[in-house]
């Protein structure tokens, strides 16, 4: 994966909440269907790389990046090869939070 459009545009040491959270959605709503399935490791393997290549605050997008209590809305966002994806929200669940955090501070 391409992580620049995440470290060029949410950079420190403001960390603009526009900015930031509109990367994290063009880089991770075209894979919400990824991200979101509980039975893989897709959520905290992105989050660990997006930490180990951007540098991040422990939990900068988990605790900026909120719209409404079912996660980010990737309705309108990018689309994977032009596909709609089923979820239509990129689900920030407490357990990949908690494990950005926990990478983000080692």
């Amino acid at each position: 994966m391409d992580y620049t459009i995440l470290t060029t545009q949410c950079k420190g040491p403001l960390y603009p909440k526009n900015q930031c959270c509109d990367a994290l959605k063009q880089f991770a709503c075209p894979y919400t269907n990824e991200i979101n399935d509980a039975s893989t490791n897709c959520a905290e393997t992105m989050f660990s790389y997006i930490n180990l290549y951007g540098k991040y605050p422990a939990g900068l997008f988990a605790n900026t990046c909120k719209e409404g209590k079912v996660g980010l809305d990737c309705a309108a966002g990018p689309k994977k090869n032009g596909v709609t994806s089923n979820n239509v929200h990129l689900f920030l669940l407490p357990m990949v939070v908690v494990m950005f955090s926990i990478a983000a501070i080692i």
